[in-house]
């Protein structure tokens, strides 16, 4: 699988996955139409379809926009309901049951997020399967024979804390935080839960502005996991 960010953070989330062959797909799409375009060389005709985790604007909000263009959505029917879309491209999926999406196979997954039925998803083809877990604040989820890991690791607890204290962070969005978002510290509890003896690489996603610090945390993932990491 060869994974390309096109955005990703608060201001915007989307991802290109490629297979070896048949068509590739979208994870999330929270970047304007025209600038996927741009990313994808003003095509996307090319795309087998785009799995969007939730109805956040910085993971959704060229969701409209994509299925007037022709390509398929996949999301689940409370974020369908919640973005109000009806379209015949637009497809809900339901948890823990397999759906294809041209030569891929998806499940979907339920996640902690403050949002309406928000999903993350285990995408398979051919011998390799990539877990893409954005927006929760822990994982309850136990894998096998993983060979790519996107996964969220929005802050670290102690510097949130430093923030909060010097003023930086209000208290309200020091809580949201805490409820809806993965922290390095739960990211490395859910690496130690799960088998990666396959992990070929791990992406970390959707750092916080600030209260991460990319060097530290891929510095800390590689020496725990011993795998290539890369931060997005």
């Amino acid at each position: 699988m060869r994974i390309t960010v096109l955005r990703s953070g608060s201001k915007g989330n989307c991802y290109h996955l490629a297979g070896s062959g048949g068509l590739p797909l979208l994870l999330d799409a929270g970047l304007p139409l025209r600038e996927i375009r741009e990313r994808l060389k003003f095509s996307l005709s090319h795309l087998a379809g785009c799995l969007v985790t939730h109805e956040h604007g910085d993971h959704a909000k060229a969701v409209k926009d994509l299925l007037k263009a022709g390509v398929d959505v996949y999301l689940s029917e409370g974020t369908a309901k919640t973005l109000a879309i009806e379209h015949h491209r637009l497809h809900t999926v339901k948890p823990r049951q397999w759906f294809a999406v041209g030569e891929w196979h998806v499940m979907a997954l339920p996640v902690v997020h403050d949002a309406e039925e928000p999903m993350g998803f285990l995408v398979c083809r051919e011998e390799e399967r990539l877990l893409y877990l954005t927006d929760t604040a822990y994982s309850p989820y136990r894998f096998k024979n993983l060979t790519h890991i996107m996964v969220e690791c929005n802050y670290a607890l102690d510097i949130l804390q430093k923030n909060v204290a010097a003023g930086l962070v209000p208290t309200a969005v020091k809580d949201r935080v805490l409820r809806s978002h993965f922290s390095l510290e739960n990211v490395k509890e859910f690496l130690k839960a799960n088998d990666l003896s396959k992990v070929q690489e791990i992406w970390l996603l959707h750092l916080s502005d600030g209260n991460s610090d990319a060097e530290r945390f891929k510095r800390e993932i590689q020496e725990l996991t011993g795998k290539p990491v890369y931060v997005a």
